[in-house]
């Protein structure tokens, strides 16, 4: 069956660390597009973070941001917008200040800081955005239009801690979810890369085993297991590429560009 649509994670997936999206994958997306492929972006990053990629590959097209909470054009039409609860971005700020957790929250598109420091520096480097620090008081009135909020963490073991703790104390009024071993992602229960996937098809008139996508982390899960055809990037952790239909080449050699050209191009 033809792919009509293609959803592809960024960091990992479609983008080198550090780097712009690379002229064989440009090459490749614009290929699938003269096919009559849609290709879009399924990411966690936030939509300003996501656009210049979206722009880079020369297509526009919904995408799919937040994990799934928005999914906006690159020429600006929103599509859908899930958010979290007001009341519970409140209580979850305050969660954090108790115990003095780094967050960062997603409220209109804008980037709020607790702080700033390694954490945000960082982030605004990888992601190519600028954030507010705002301290958690500010963190508090800044809770409209809230797409994700992000605690960041010393790394793995005290990551899978602080999930448990979140786990606990807001239960099934979130979701969690990662796309780095030390980041926890905060989202509104049903959203996911999955839900926007379906959304999307559902837009875009596309059944969705007519569907393909491609990542590499823990957020890609739902979307990998909800596509027609799903392909794990070769630098992916074995669970991830243990749900997928094919496994192709790591992302520093244009992987990417690889299942395009033998899954959609057939080349």
């Amino acid at each position: 069956m033809a792919i009509k649509l293609l959803a592809t994670d960024l960091d990992g997936t479609l983008l080198r660390s550090g780097k712009p999206v690379s002229a064989g994958n440009i090459a490749a997306a614009q290929a699938a597009a003269r096919e009559g492929t849609v290709v879009t972006i399924a990411t966690g990053r936030m939509y300003q973070a996501a656009l210049p990629v979206a722009k880079a590959l020369g297509l526009d097209v919904p995408i799919i941001t937040y994990n799934g909470a928005l999914i906006k054009s690159t020429s600006g039409k929103i599509y859908y917008e899930h958010y979290l609860d007001e009341d519970i971005c409140r209580r979850i700020t305050d969660f954090c200040a108790e115990r003095k957790w780094y967050l960062q929250s997603y409220s209109g598109d804008n980037l709020y800081y607790s702080d700033s420091g390694e954490f945000s520096k960082r982030y605004e480097l990888s992601q190519k955005v600028i954030g507010e620090e705002v301290g958690y008081a500010g963190m508090r009135k800044q809770v409209s239009r809230m797409y994700k909020m992000l605690i960041i963490t010393a790394g793995a073991d005290v990551t899978q801690n602080w999930m448990a703790e979140l786990r606990a104390e807001f239960g099934d009024s979130i979701s969690l979810t990662q796309s780095a071993p030390d980041f926890i992602e905060i989202i509104a229960p049903g959203v996911s890369k999955a839900a926007g996937l379906q959304k999307l098809a559902d837009i875009l008139d596309i059944d969705i085993c007519e569907t393909m996508a491609i990542g590499d982390a823990n957020n890609d899960l739902p979307m990998l297991r909800a596509a027609g055809f799903s392909v794990a990037m070769g630098n992916a952790a074995d669970d991830i590429k243990a749900v997928t239909n094919a496994v192709t080449g790591n992302c520093d050699d244009d992987g990417w560009a690889q299942a395009v050209n033998q899954y959609i191009l057939k080349q």
